[in-house]
Order: C-alpha cells, then sequence, then structure tokens
C-alpha cells in the first residue's frame, strides 16, 4: 500500500461507481439477450431520455416522445448490438421496422417485471460516446397501453440512487 502524497487527487466518487456498477447489470442482461435471446417470460422494459447525446431514432419517435421513451424488448426485436457504450436494436412501431442506438448512459429506468427486477438511473449527459457510427439497430416497442402499465408495475424492486446522492451545492 503506498502512500499517495498528491493531496489534488479527488477523493473515490461511490456514487459513480455505484451507477456504473449498476448500468454494467443492464449492459450484462442486453448481452445474454444478444447471444441468447430472452427466455420465453422475460422481457425487458427499456426508458431512456430521447435528447440525450448518441441518441439514433427516427425523428417521429423523437417527435412523439420529446423528453423520455419506454421500450419494450420481448418477443419481436431484431439485430440487437451491445458494445461497452450503447446498445443497437431494431423494432417494430405500429407495423413498421425502426433502428435505435441508445447510450447505457441515456437510460432512466430498466426493468424486467417477469422477475420483479428493477433499477433507476439519473442520465448524465457529460458522458457521451465515440461508437455511435459502429452500431446501427434498434428494439422492438409494444403498443402504448404496455408501456403505460410499466409505469404502474408494482412487483418490480426498484433501486434508485437518490436516496444515496449528497444534494449538490449551488453554483456560484
Amino acid at each position: 500500500m503506498g502512500d499517495n502524497t498528491d493531496n489534488t487527487s479527488p477523493g473515490i466518487d461511490y456514487e459513480i461507481l455505484v451507477e456504473d456498477a449498476l448500468r454494467n447489470v443492464v449492459k450484462s442482461a442486453l448481452k445474454i439477450a444478444e447471444k441468447r435471446g430472452l427466455p420465453e417470460d422475460a422481457h425487458f422494459y427499456i426508458s431512456f431520455k430521447t435528447h440525450f447525446p448518441g441518441i439514433e431514432m427516427d425523428a417521429s419517435l423523437k417527435e412523439v416522445n420529446p423528453d423520455e421513451m419506454t421500450i419494450v424488448l420481448q418477443h419481436q426485436f431484431w439485430d440487437l448490438v451491445v458494445s461497452e457504450e450503447l446498445f443497437g436494436v431494431t423494432l417494430s412501431f405500429s407495423g413498421v421496422k425502426q433502428s435505435l442506438v441508445v447510450p447505457f448512459d441515456a437510460i432512466t429506468h430498466f426493468t424486467d417485471p417477469s422477475v420483479g427486477f428493477g433499477l433507476q438511473f439519473s442520465a448524465s449527459e457529460e458522458n457521451t460516446t465515440s461508437e455511435l457510427s459502429e452500431v446501427i439497430s434498434s428494439i422492438e416497442n409494444k403498443n402504448k397501453k404496455d408501456i403505460d402499465e410499466t409505469k404502474n408495475i408494482s412487483t418490480a424492486d426498484v433501486v434508485s440512487l437518490d436516496s444515496f446522492r449528497k444534494q449538490p451545492s449551488s453554483p456560484s
């Protein structure tokens, strides 16, 4: 154990470490779905900020979802590709296949109601990625009714980091 004499080093930001670790849970779950598909009952609800840097989606979808959007990966999704910084997938919206690219940092909620698991994140626009042009994919969206139902899921244990966060001091 060396002595760190550099007193200008910032402390360890455990909030960021925990949030990164939990985003890795989402990434790992998507990588499993990418390789093996989803088990019959499993389905993912993924909410993300539509204005987040690096989001790639059709303008018509962004128009209908100007701030946040929830997508569902269940029976019909195609071309799921997962990288270190983002995922891409093709979904059917009103019978039309469209591709989405979503940086992991844009995700605000991830839920798998089939097992009662959920995570909640704060979307940080400071983290963008250079991998965006490498991944072109999308995710399947169920109908609006299914999306509205995700807001009423009471069986999932949602972990919110807000209760662990220090309140930021006001900028000068």
